[in-house]
């Protein structure tokens, strides 16, 4: 993975730097045209620099250009195409491409599926610290899919996911504690869990605290009433 990527004091400067064939200012060029960073959102012209950049071998821009592809910015949707600059990028180290790569292989598009390849390429990023590829690896280990079935290693990668505020890792890892898979039961980290990612939007997390709110209610409810199972409220109050 490229480090230590070049900063300039101007985008004067960054594109007299492009057009001197700087890759990484091609790169950052296209980014500016991509986001409409300093000049007019163009993503046709975000492509050419991206593409100049990809060609002197630059991963960042070979990333981006993978995207572009991906999601038809400036250019017809082309799976494929997303599949080859990613590789391209992924190879080199960059952890965006490795992820990407990873989903391509995950949902076939643009490759052959292949579930291995995806888990190898999901791995590869998530030691660089890629929380998407994170959480998506913790998947793959609670499910048992290719790889054996290990809460623990499910509960390791949803965490460093998490901690990146990443709010499915953050709902699922509530799941592991609220359900003491891989992790020892504790319904109030559940709950933490569930509230970090509920604050997020995510609806699965809404969900199970709406459920464990009503439950201690309930319990309450009944407790007051002198009528609480003792497993219930146990249980509501855990």
């Amino acid at each position: 993975m490229q480090t230590n990527r070049r900063t300039w004091q101007s985008f004067d400067e960054m594109h007299a730097a492009a057009q001197q064939g700087e890759a990484a200012a091609q790169c950052y060029l296209g980014i500016c045209y991509q986001t409409g960073q300093g000049v007019a959102q163009d993503y046709v012209e975000a492509l050419r620099w991206y593409r100049r950049a990809a060609d002197q071998n630059d991963a960042a821009a070979q990333c981006y250009l993978g995207f572009c592809y991906q999601s038809g910015l400036g250019v017809p949707q082309e799976y494929g195409q997303a599949a080859k600059w990613f590789r391209e990028a992924a190879e080199q180290g960059d952890p965006a491409a490795q992820f990407n790569l990873g989903v391509l292989y995950e949902t076939g598009q643009g490759v052959p599926q292949n579930y291995a390849e995806a888990v190898k390429w999901y791995h590869a990023a998530a030691e660089q610290g890629e929380p998407q590829a994170q959480f998506n690896l913790g998947v793959f280990y609670e499910t048992g899919q290719v790889v054996p079935q290990n809460y623990e290693e499910a509960v390791k990668w949803y965490l460093l996911s998490a901690e990146q505020e990443c709010a499915p890792a953050q709902c699922n890892l509530g799941l592991c504690y609220e359900t003491g898979r891989g992790v020892e039961k504790n319904v109030r980290e559940a709950v933490k869990w569930f509230c970090r990612a509920a604050r997020a939007g995510d609806k699965t997390a809404q969900h199970n605290l709406g459920v464990y709110y009503s439950t201690l209610e309930a319990a309450e409810k009944a407790t007051a009433e002198g009528e609480a199972p003792a497993e219930a409220a146990d249980e509501a109050t855990a």
